[in-house]
């Protein structure tokens, strides 16, 4: 006969009350926050309504292209700059950095060209050797605008329409556009092996004139060549990284498999290790203090010689070695009475982080979960980062005026390219052209292009919330069952966790969607402090860089607490199927009953955590450089060749980390829940045949709590029928 699962009653409601018959995290529940569930689908169906919006009104090419001074892309297909794929500039000396020229917003003209110059010249010298060598002309032309075909025409007329560039300096292609080759050579910055050019203009340039211009490039082109030896470390050692993260996460499970026997060896042997290194400590500073005593020099106070920057003068006081040791004894007597005062604190720690253990080994499925997580966090950053680029490439061509002269008036002001030579801008401002800046428009789509891009960045924040939120819950619930069997494994349920994803999608997508609304909001906000902060930098208002440093830090102590709270709201709602609110509630009034305890288990966790993230990753760490440095002679000859070795070794040591992070997720979210099932446990239960305890008997003896019989029981009811 099967056994019925009845649904147990509030604790905090009717604490009198007890349902024998509860086994773990209730199946019979309603939907939860059904009102934040319809507002999540709907801001769902709105997104991909963006996405689409923005899919037909932008383009990527926008982005991934660039484009010259007419709107058009360099290499389109289909277009005359079919096979020009690359920008170049007339007066590369008119852009003050590199970023004006990645932004396309350097006042000359951009054209697309099939090839950088690879020559100097000057449109002077080529008109006047024009006469004797056509060929002058034919790669000179190549340069300028299109259509353009009167090598006669005046250098000033020329210069002024630039209808060709004043100059042509050798150059090669950069981020699709051309930047002038730089070399140095014995110390002495060259191009095409001078260091001195004709500008076009009657002037003589020196190279460095050029560097300046373009101020950074040539640590971007050498930057480029690094990039390419690193892209080629990767292609070679790709196998072995990935053998390196597989190590990984077989020592990862066996640590966590292990914790079970070793998790209270190493908490005590730190905790002595900490105390004897204090205790050394102590007695090094008393010695140094004895040494010290009757020389006459060491006797000066620190308050007598004051501030000194060389901090080795302190060190000749006996006074500072008093200082030392009274401080060092101190901590020690709180230690050992931390430890006195706590031991069973420390006790019920360690028994939970065994537990722990236990669980996960019972409910193996959960350590793969996180590639779960994984896949729907690339989802969303995909989505976002495909929808951020369409909707930044929306909109139309935008041209502006752009001049050298500082004082022109028109400078920066919208214009249009087929009308602005009949204008008086360039008789006002001479030399000025009407070239392209970017893309926008004047419709009401284009105009909240920004506020779109805004509420992008808050879905985001809340679909990744969301799903770090469903993981969490979906763990929670897995292993509550393991906790709630009171006998394990015999009563812990079939697939514990596919029934658990299930509960949280089908019941509690609304409280899973509202407390990740919450932690999305507070996070938007510190997103838009830190962009202001960015702004407000060069500002000199201190009040103001003041009030935001302290918003920041206000923020961000809410956000961390709100992921707190969360967690535990989320744990109440696998087990108990209530909404958000009253599951974050319950769960705070539970840890604040519990405080101590929760102090205790949670920086016992998270040291142990961290050892092990820190043990695994500088184990692997230490096994990849010994094989990427040839120093393992047995498989010597399998090392591949690389450029750089640190370029697989970081990788393995950095993955390695995140590997052994996934799993320890998985294993503190075990030891949360267990944690928060052991208090309930504790106050709903007293051992008794009714209401017996459900946890294991490691904690019951730490405890001094038992759960007694039913034989007994039933003999004392029998006996008192006979009399």
């Amino acid at each position: 006969m099967a056994r019925k699962t009845a649904i147990p009653p509030s604790y905090y409601g009717e604490p009198h009350k007890f349902d024998p018959t509860f086994r773990g995290p209730v199946h019979k529940r309603g939907c939860t926050d059904v009102l934040c569930c319809v507002i999540f689908v709907i801001v769902i169906l709105g997104y991909i309504a963006l996405g689409t919006v923005a899919w037909l009104h932008g383009d990527p090419r926008k982005v991934v292209y660039p484009t010259d001074s007419y709107g058009q892309f360099c290499g389109q297909q289909g277009t005359p700059n079919a096979n020009k794929a690359i920008l170049f500039y007339f007066n590369i000396l008119h852009c003050a950095n590199p970023a004006v020229l990645i932004n396309l917003q350097c006042p000359t003209t951009q054209l697309c060209v099939s090839k950088c110059p690879d020559r100097f010249a000057t449109y002077f010298d080529m008109q006047y050797n024009y006469g004797r060598d056509r060929s002058y002309w034919e790669y000179y032309r190549q340069f300028c605008k299109p259509g353009f075909d009167n090598p006669k025409k005046s250098v000033a007329q020329v210069l002024r329409d630039e209808d060709c560039p004043s100059m042509l300096v050798p150059s090669r292609p950069f981020l699709q556009r051309c930047f002038p080759d730089f070399i140095t050579r014995n110390g002495t910055l060259t191009v095409a092996n001078k260091t001195e050019f004709k500008d076009g203009l009657g002037k003589t340039r020196s190279v460095v004139d050029l560097r300046d211009a373009a101020n950074g490039i040539a640590g971007l082109l050498d930057a480029k060549e690094v990039g390419i030896k690193i892209f080629e470390d990767y292609a070679n050692s790709w196998y072995w990284i990935l053998i390196g993260l597989v190590i990984t996460m077989v020592v990862s499970l066996l640590f966590i498999l292990l914790l079970r026997f070793t998790a209270g060896v190493l908490l005590w042997c730190v905790i002595f290790g900490v105390i004897a290194a204090v205790g050394y400590g102590i007695w090094h500073c008393y010695w140094e203090y004895v040494a010290l005593q009757g020389k006459p020099d060491a006797e000066v106070t620190i308050s007598d010689i004051g501030f000194q920057t060389d901090f080795r003068v302190y060190l000749q006081l006996s006074q500072t070695w008093l200082i030392f040791m009274i401080s060092l004894a101190v901590t020690e007597a709180v230690i050992i009475l931390v430890l006195i005062f706590l031991r069973r604190r420390v006790r019920i720690a360690i028994a939970l982080l065994k537990e722990g253990s236990k669980a996960v080994s019972y409910i193996m499925s959960t350590l793969f979960y996180p590639i779960i997580t994984f896949l729907l966090l690339a989802l969303c950053i995909a989505y976002w980062a495909v929808t951020a680029v369409f909707l930044a490439s929306s909109g139309d061509a935008v041209y502006k005026v752009m001049s050298t002269q500082p004082d022109c008036k028109y400078a920066n002001i919208t214009c249009d390219p087929e009308t602005f030579g009949q204008s008086n801008v360039s008789r006002v401002c001479p030399g000025s052209q009407c070239t392209f800046a970017f893309y926008g428009g004047e419709s009401v789509y284009h105009r909240y292009i920004f506020v779109l891009q805004l509420c992008n960045l808050l879905v985001f924040l809340w679909l990744v919330n969301f799903v770090i939120a469903l993981g969490q819950c979906t763990l929670a619930g897995a292993f509550a069952s393991y906790y709630w069997a009171l006998k394990k494994p015999a009563d812990i349920p079939a697939c514990p966790l596919a029934a658990s994803f299930g509960r949280a999608i089908r019941y509690h997508t609304g409280s899973l969607a509202f407390g990740a609304l919450i932690l999305s909001i507070v996070q938007f906000f510190r997103i838009v402090l830190e962009y202001l902060d960015h702004k407000l930098k060069g500002a000199h208002n201190a009040c103001s860089r003041f009030l935001l440093c302290c918003l920041k830090c206000c923020f961000w102590c809410l956000e961390h607490f709100i992921k707190f709270m969360n967690r535990n709201a989320y744990i109440m709602i696998a087990i108990y199927g209530k909404n958000f609110c009253t599951s974050a509630r319950d769960a705070f009034f539970l840890l604040m009953r519990n405080v101590v305890r929760v102090a205790v288990l949670d920086k016992v966790t998270d040291f142990l955590l961290f050892l092990g993230k820190l043990l695994i990753s500088g184990s692997v760490g230490a096994l990849a450089f010994f094989f990427f440095t040839r120093r393992i002679p047995v498989i010597q000859e399998e090392v591949p060749s690389l450029n750089y070795y640190w370029v697989p070794l970081l990788t393995v040591i950095f993955g390695s980390y995140l590997v052994a992070h996934g799993f320890f997720n998985v294993y503190a979210m075990c030891v949360d829940t267990l944690f928060l099932c052991f208090l309930v446990d504790l106050e709903k239960n007293d051992g008794s045949a009714a209401r017996p305890y459900y946890m294991s008997s490691t904690l019951r003896a730490i405890l001094n709590k038992t759960n007694h019989r039913r034989a007994p029981e039933r003999r004392r009811g029998r006996a008192g029928r006979k009399k």
